[in-house]
């Protein structure tokens, strides 16, 4: 019997899309009309820093979503090939939550990475909180699970969850006609850039999570 993720996969028009470049990778397999931007952030990052990227891309009218823990390599041979190319990984998510609208939500078993990735966003994003304090995340966003894909990578990752203003699909942007991404979006990619260009390999050894 096929899983959840392989029938997504095999669904007309949808796009799994795997760029191999450096061993730091970005994810966004939520991508697409699911968790709009999320790929176009994690694409554009990856493009700019040389980093690897994966990406499963719904069409628009499609809006399934796999959890991530049975967004599982087993069923994707492209999958198991980025998993098996990457050390360590960014995974980028949308989400929506009252008392959230300003928060970036930066999970995963990597808390060095975590740290580091929050010091490189807030001077380039002053008006949200980079949370990354797991305390001030909610525990199903967390991102900790062991057979979440953002851990399944040698050095395990991070798993960032963005409210819709930073991904640029609020009212506030509705007006913006470019060129290139929304003030906020572009901010963000350019603080996921920096990231990756100062990120010394620290925290290879990164605490495994049982929750």
């Amino acid at each position: 019997m096929s899983s959840a993720f392989e029938e997504l996969l095999a669904t007309p028009g949808v796009d799994e899309v795997c760029e191999l470049r450096s061993r730091f990778g970005f994810m966004a397999y939520h991508g697409g009309s699911l968790e709009e931007m999320t790929d176009v952030i994690a694409g554009a990052a990856a493009d700019r820093s040389g980093s690897s990227y994966y990406g499963v891309h719904q069409p628009q009218g499609l809006e399934w979503h796999i959890p991530s823990t049975k967004v599982s390599p087993d069923a994707s041979a492209t999958l198991a090939t980025f998993l098996d190319h990457v050390d360590i990984v960014i995974t980028i998510h949308g989400f929506g939550r009252r008392g959230y609208f300003t928060t970036l939500l930066v999970g995963g078993q990597n808390r060095d990475l975590a740290e580091h990735i929050g010091r490189s966003l807030r001077p380039r994003l002053p008006a949200y909180e980079v949370a990354t304090d797991l305390d001030r995340i909610p525990s199903e966003l967390r991102g900790l699970h062991d057979l979440n894909p953002v851990n399944l990578p040698r050095n395990q990752g991070v798993q960032i969850e963005l409210p819709p203003r930073v991904r640029g699909t609020t009212p506030l942007f509705w007006d913006w006609e470019g060129p290139g991404l929304a003030p906020h979006t572009e901010s963000l990619v350019q603080g996921l850039v920096h990231a990756v260009e100062t990120w010394d390999g620290s925290g290879k050894t990164a605490e495994r999570y049982d929750g």
